[in-house]
């Protein structure tokens, strides 16, 4: 081959390369946009009042002024706040020691359990509400915030069970048989050693149960039928007929209820990807 044909492949590969990369740019700034716009559509509109939506200029603070006095937004801020650090306390105490014992404490029927376990991440949401409306309705526990709580901790716990197991799998055993052999016992291995090792899979469990749980609105409509009780989500959900067609302060509501979510993820983003892909290669 001579230098010129060899020349000519590299420009050849040299233009394929970055003609890809330009592809795979412009397929990224094209997701981005679609991403974006609703929430720019609602920043946008959520600092207008209803006839300067109509209009298309003009900003004002009147669709904020109607949304705190149509809702307790104050209250079911806390509500939700509330719920969701509830739920994920739970979630993480259930995972943690259930993921710790999968991984590390071999017993009999393990497999099976756990089989059982990963079994319950298949079971659609929607078939289990109506049970356990009933069951809760039988104890009590409906319009009050435990409740939700526990429903929950139910639905998260199989999942972040399994990325728990699968997490303290990919610790070496060798870590185990030190520690055992200094005389540490099982219990003081898992707060000891283990969970400060699994940081970055807790942070993973707790970034998306909270986006699940704060953004979730079927279980909240259900079982927090009283406004003393409810969510933001079902609090907008269920506004007042006379502001259903006040599209800027139905925006100035989804904003201060998608935010904090928002904010959460940018905040342990890299805590979400690093949980998401350890434990894969084993």
């Amino acid at each position: 081959m001579s230098a010129i044909d060899l020349r000519v492949r590299l420009g050849e590969r040299r233009w394929r390369h970055v003609i890809s990369r330009s592809l795979i740019y412009l397929a990224f700034a094209v997701i981005t946009v679609v991403m974006l716009y609703p929430f720019y559509y609602m920043a946008l509109n959520a600092f207008r009042s209803l006839d300067q939506y109509y209009t298309g200029h003009g900003f004002s603070i009147t669709s904020w002024r109607n949304l705190f006095n149509a809702l307790p937004v104050g209250r079911q801020l806390l509500n939700s706040t509330i719920i969701t650090l509830g739920a994920i306390a739970l979630i993480l105490v259930v995972s943690t020691t259930g993921g710790y014992a999968f991984a590390v404490l071999r017993y009999r029927a393990s497999r099976l359990v756990f089989l059982v376990v990963v079994a319950a991440m298949m079971v659609p949401m929607q078939s289990i509400i109506a049970p356990e409306y009933v069951n809760f309705a039988n104890l009590g526990f409906i319009n009050h915030r435990y409740g939700a709580i526990l429903v929950y901790a139910a639905l998260g716990a199989p999942f972040s069970t399994f990325l728990m197991t699968t997490y303290f799998r990919r610790i070496p055993e060798d870590v185990i048989e030190a520690a055992l052999i200094d005389g540490l016992g099982y219990g003081r291995i898992f707060f000891l050693i283990m969970l400060p090792l699994a940081l970055p899979a807790i942070f993973t469990i707790a970034v998306l149960q909270f986006i699940q749980v704060w953004d979730d609105l079927l279980i909240g409509l259900l079982f927090l039928q009283t406004p003393d009780v409810r969510p933001i989500t079902v609090g907008l959900a269920t506004i007042p007929s006379q502001h259903l067609l006040d599209v800027p302060l139905l925006m100035a509501g989804s904003l201060i209820s998608a935010l904090p979510a928002v904010i959460v993820y940018l905040i342990f983003q890299r805590y979400l990807m690093t949980g998401l892909t350890m434990g894969i290669s084993k």
